[in-house]
């Protein structure tokens, strides 16, 4: 039975002890040998500045463990995976540390700060990954003994699916599937896999599937007749929080995409959710929040303006809201400053136009400057959306796109933004056709993310204010 805070728990704690054992070890070493050597007494004395040191050292090798994600997927992880990012993150931190708290050092020679450091590092490495060996050892044979397991699906029906569960569940050692059922490609009246898993429906009703079942992996084992279903079926596992691995072609051996642990009786291909590393994102967030503050507070005098203005020029509220499709398709209300005149949708949804008889002639000159988005920078500080990241869309539009454009939910991966690549070479739509034109901007910005590319993102979109040359 899995409980992933209480092993979340367990390396915390266990990270921390490690820390506040390594810092000591330094400590002790710098007062009986360094200190010795010149002033020619060791006194070990505890002094304030090492329970200072005894708190905040283990705070901060927590936090470099969160944002670079090591605490993630707690369960799925290689042991020598685990040892060399530890070994990584030791070396990088304990030079960090070597910086902060030994370079200002009393010392008898230059030498004694590379012992000094040395004594550190490998102190920090050694109690780490020695507690960390432990728990995912255990963690391993519990895997094996089958007493954690994980939900999972199986896409496919016919040989290459039964071939791939029978692998899989007579191998000598328990990996941790357990298999709830299968998801067919067609629906037909027979399938070769039935007679060893329950039939939960076909590829179309994978997010629903998944939410019933309480699925965690997914293993894509299609025929080669089935192939071109394969976009369908990634496009319906988009915004499912599950692990998902399908059986590789000859291609993707060559290219590399198999790697080495996967080389057992059953290679597989883990299709890889993160877009960005964890400290990217963490960066992304913290940036997010700081330039919002920074504009709502600094340009609180012009908010007030456009405020007046718009209640002034138009009957009617002064911001409009809108129901827009977020993370992973979850709808939330985007803030604007009013543009179009009331009842400007009193037909049903429509797109604005370059000449739209709907526009006030204030909207008009908010939208040249973009002006009328700027109430969205609350809507990045309750965390619905980002600075940078595709424009969000109204349910209404995305099912239109999704029509024409399956790969559209590729965008419901990350937060809608205030601006994007798609925005910058495209900019508005006046029609679905348009959406799907900017659509591959946006996806070319997916698998692209980073944070040089949201400074390139944001400079061009100073670029376009500055010039007047929205719309």
């Amino acid at each position: 039975m899995k409980n992933e805070l209480l092993q979340r728990s367990k390396y915390i704690f266990w990270d921390v002890v490690a820390a506040m054992a390594s810092y000591t070890t330094l400590f002790v070493y710098r007062r009986l040998v360094i200190e010795k050597e010149y002033y020619g007494v060791a006194q070990l004395q505890l002094s304030p500045s090492y329970y200072y040191g005894l708190l905040l050292i283990p705070i901060f090798w927590a936090t470099v463990y969160l944002i670079t994600g090591f605490y993630k997927d707690i369960y799925r992880r290689s042991r020598l995976k685990e040892l060399f990012y530890t070994f990584n993150a030791s070396l990088l931190g304990s030079i960090f540390i070597f910086f902060t708290l030994m370079l200002d050092d009393s010392v008898a020679s230059y030498t004694d700060y590379y012992r000094g450091f040395l004594v550190y590092f490998s102190s920090h490495f050694l109690y780490t990954a020695i507690f960390r060996i432990l728990l995912s050892t255990r963690t391993a044979h519990r895997i094996k003994s089958g007493k954690i397991s994980f939900n999972t699906l199986l896409i496919g029906s016919n040989e290459k699916a039964a071939e791939l569960y029978h692998e899989l569940t007579t191998a000598g050692r328990k990996i941790g599937n357990r298999f709830i059922g299968f998801a067919s490609v067609h629906n037909n009246i027979k399938f070769l896999i039935e007679k060893n898993l329950k039939h939960l429906g076909t590829y179309k009703e994978l997010p629903q599937i998944i939410e019933d079942e309480k699925v965690e992996e997914v293993i894509i084992a299609i025929e080669s007749s089935e192939h071109e279903k394969l976009e369908g079926i990634i496009n319906n596992l988009e915004g499912s929080r599950v692990t998902i691995k399908m059986i590789p072609d000859t291609y993707d051996i060559i290219s590399g995409k198999v790697r080495m642990e996967s080389l057992g009786s059953t290679p597989l291909v883990e299709i890889n959710h993160q877009l960005m590393p964890l400290w990217q994102k963490v960066l992304k967030r913290v940036f997010d929040i700081v330039v919002s503050v920074l504009f709502l507070v600094l340009l609180s005098p012009l908010y007030l303006l456009l405020y007046v203005i718009t209640k002034l020029s138009d009957r009617g509220p002064a911001f409009y809201r809108q129901n827009r499709l977020g993370l992973y398709g979850k709808e939330f209300q985007m803030i604007k400053f009013r543009s179009m005149s009331m009842n400007a949708e009193v037909e049903g949804p429509q797109l604005s136009s370059e000449n739209d008889e709907r526009i006030t002639p204030w909207g008009r000159f908010m939208r040249k400057y973009r002006l009328d988005e700027l109430p969205q920078f609350i809507n990045v500080l309750k965390g619905q959306m980002s600075i940078v990241g595709p424009r969000p869309e109204r349910k209404y539009y995305m099912e239109k796109i999704s029509e024409k454009a399956p790969h559209y939910k590729h965008l419901l991966k990350v937060k809608p933004g205030i601006t994007s690549w798609g925005m910058v070479k495209f900019g508005y739509a006046e029609n679905v056709d348009q959406m799907v034109k900017r659509l591959k901007y946006d996806i070319i910005y997916i698998e692209n993310m980073n944070l040089f590319n949201d400074l390139k993102v944001l400079i061009y979109t100073v670029l376009i204010v500055l010039q007047g040359r929205g719309k």
